[in-house]
């Protein structure tokens, strides 16, 4: 108990650099993820071709190898280089971005098409069937696989260690390397994960409820079991 209360400084501090990076990919990962998927879902074959490009490339390419290029080797191209964090936001929200953008794709794709046959019949401009039909509805269905890229991410922050970001990873290896409690220093970052996780997940499941009582489409509550038995006895008086 003593390594936990000595160390939970320096773990909180490990944790804000993760929580900070999740959130910074989290952010880049769902402005491209917009903005791609709905490119990828026009007529436009030019647009497909452009979304597809961005699509097959930063998914083909493993999240710690585009990091080491943007945090090593960009340096020796543009002579500058990226801050950690920056670089470690980037290769994150470049490599979830393109996951998320077939997401969105595929969600807008899902949509009836009578909602859209519906938008021509009332005039609307298309800005205004994506902005307007389209995309509340496909929303709805976007979410549990934003959650589950979310969640992903975190997990995949752990390996911003390598280019020496103060992450919780890196937290537990300088606390095992300091003092020898190798399996203390790795729970304590084990449990500050599963607690970022946890609240990621509330807050997906609340965005989740909240869109879909938007479209009305809110869940039966569930029946009491005195109320089902009083119906149940109702019933079979009402036979006999």
């Amino acid at each position: 108990m003593a390594f936990f209360t000595d160390s939970l400084p320096i773990y909180l501090n490990g944790a804000w650099y993760t929580l900070m990076i999740t959130v910074g990919g989290c952010a880049l990962a769902f402005v491209l993820s917009m903005v791609v998927g709905i490119i990828g879902s026009m007529r436009s074959a030019l647009a497909r071709v452009v979304a597809t490009v961005y699509v097959e490339v930063f998914r083909g390419v493993a999240a710690l190898v585009l990091m080491f290029w943007l945090f090593y080797a960009m340096p020796l191209l543009i002579g500058y280089r990226m801050e950690p964090v920056l670089a470690a936001i980037l290769a994150l929200g470049l490599n979830v971005g393109a996951y998320g953008a077939e997401n969105v794709r595929g969600a807008i794709k899902a949509v009836p098409r009578g909602q859209y046959e519906a938008t021509i019949a009332l005039n609307f401009e298309p800005v205004q069937r994506m902005r307007l039909v389209i995309l509340p509805q496909a929303w709805a269905q976007m979410l549990p696989t934003f959650g589950n890229l979310i969640i992903e991410l975190m997990k995949g922050s752990a390996v911003v260690s390598l280019i020496s970001v103060s992450d919780l990873t890196f937290v537990a290896q300088q606390m095992r390397t300091f003092t020898g409690q190798t399996v203390l220093a790795f729970l304590g970052a084990l449990v500050m994960y599963f607690i970022l996780a946890q609240v990621f997940q509330f807050l997906m499941r609340l965005a989740e409820r909240r869109a879909n009582r938007r479209l009305g489409r809110v869940p039966d509550k569930p029946v009491r079991k005195k109320a089902a038995s009083a119906a149940a006895g109702s019933a079979r008086g009402g036979e006999a």
